[in-house]
């Protein structure tokens, strides 16, 4: 759209509701574009500009914007309420998640513009909490083709989903992402439009492409790429309400949740994760309740609910020892629980400051997992220990950690092993100067692997 040749009044009015300064507005937008992989330069001065008239946001800085004012103000602002979008070019989300989950796997595939300007918001997090799932359902039933799909095309897409899911843990979200939604918007989700043998066999269907969806939008999220994998959670939450509206709903409600806590913008999440656990209580398995629970005490630690915090790490604890299986494959994913409860658990107390708690609970995760299985995941809590040592003053050791990381990480096409290793540089250039031993070679080994 072509630059206006009037002040932005939409734009200067909504700065002047939210009160804040054209400075903070442009560090809100720069903290947004980072959430979703981008360096942005923008600055009061084209801020100014912006209102001024004189000059557009280029790219997805006019959707940073609305989204920084939309957490600012609590409620949704698009861009057309800001003046940088005209009322008929807002693209509303697809309502439905067959048809929105094709698109999806299609514009990876092709890299059109539809997907490329996703941005992570808050808003999106909210959205189970208002889903409308019988009236998508209705369509849904009302939209039946009249292919027939058996069992064994089910079977075909958990497959598939298993495989691309392992070959993930190893090499990184970057490795098969093009095939996975490429199979996506081809086979997986357009059999969901066929006609089956049972009402069972349907919602076998469903999950199973709500699975493959979480798979495409973890890979996504393990490559830095936020808001395309928020869509892609947002679509396997409406698929697994259609497969089961109880446990998998609860579960990628979790899903969105814990990306936003990975974000460190917690606004919903308690809500959400409580939201879950209604859904989910009496319908899984202790294992998985016990997941739902440790990702509800990191929400009440994000903010700052130390008590309410205390209470879920303790429901976490107790409904892992419950024996009643079996635990499903979409929780499953998340490799053994007790092992991932260990790591929330850690990051919760990171939370809460308690740095001697985290590092055991660190050392528990690892003993839990299997490192060639895992293998992203033992270098990443390397990583984390390597932290929580460091904050307790104990350098050789941090550095002894961190030196694992390193090692485990190598080979790996991954944005958040790579945040990882950049943020130990400011860390090691202290330990450098202090004579910390390995410090050097593990600087230059971190300069390396960045390179």
């Amino acid at each position: 759209m072509a630059a206006p040749r009037k002040p932005n009044s939409c734009l200067r009015e909504a700065i002047e509701a939210s009160g804040c300064t054209y400075e903070a507005l442009a560090k809100d937008a720069r903290r947004i574009a980072a959430e979703n992989g981008e360096v942005l330069q923008t600055n009061k001065s084209a801020v100014s500009h912006w209102v001024n008239g004189t000059r557009q946001p280029t790219g997805r800085t006019g959707q940073y914007l609305a989204e920084a004012l939309s957490r600012r103000a609590g409620r949704i602002i698009t861009q057309t309420e800001i003046g940088l979008r005209a009322p008929d070019a807002e693209v509303p989300d697809e309502p439905d998640p067959v048809l929105a989950a094709t698109e999806l796997g299609r514009a990876d595939v092709e890299h059109r513009r539809f997907l490329a300007v996703a941005a992570f918001t808050t808003v999106g997090v909210a959205m189970p909490l208002a889903y409308d799932h019988e009236a998508i359902a209705r369509m849904l039933r009302a939209r039946t083709g009249a292919s027939v799909v058996g069992a064994e095309d089910v079977d075909v897409v958990r497959q598939i989903t298993a495989a691309f899911s392992a070959a993930d843990e190893r090499l990184g979200g970057g490795h098969g992402l093009t095939t996975v939604t490429a199979y996506l918007a081809d086979t997986a989700a357009p059999m969901l439009r066929g006609r089956y043998a049972s009402e069972a066999l349907r919602r076998e269907a469903f999950g199973a492409v709500a699975e493959l969806a979480y798979l495409a939008g973890w890979k996504h999220h393990d490559l830095g790429q936020e808001g395309a994998a928020q869509r892609y959670y947002r679509v396997g939450y409406q698929l697994a309400c259609e497969g089961d509206p109880h446990g998998h709903a609860a579960w990628m409600m979790r899903a969105l949740a814990h990306q936003a806590l990975s974000l460190k913008q917690p606004h919903h999440c308690v809500a959400l994760v409580e939201g879950a656990l209604q859904r989910g209580i009496g319908y899984v398995d202790g294992q998985t309740e016990a997941l739902l629970h440790i990702t509800h005490a990191r929400a009440y630690a994000a903010v700052s609910e130390r008590p309410a915090a205390a209470r879920a790490l303790l429901a976490a604890e107790n409904t892992l020892l419950r024996d009643d299986g079996p635990q499903p494959s979409y929780s499953r994913v998340s490799g053994p629980a007790a092992g991932t409860v260990a790591s929330h658990t850690a990051r919760t107390l990171t939370d809460l400051a308690d740095h001697v708690g985290t590092e055991q609970q660190h050392r528990d995760a690892l003993v839990r997992w299997d490192p060639e299985k895992y293998r992203r995941v033992h270098a990443l809590t390397y990583a984390d220990l390597g932290d929580s040592l460091a904050a307790q003053g104990r350098a050789d050791e941090a550095v002894g950690a961190w030196s694992q990381a390193l090692t485990l990480m190598e080979g790996m096409t991954s944005d958040r092993t790579r945040k990882a290793i950049t943020s130990l540089r400011s860390t090691l250039a202290v330990y450098q100067r202090r004579k910390v031993p390995g410090a050097a070679g593990l600087a230059r080994r971190a300069c390396e692997a960045l390179a």
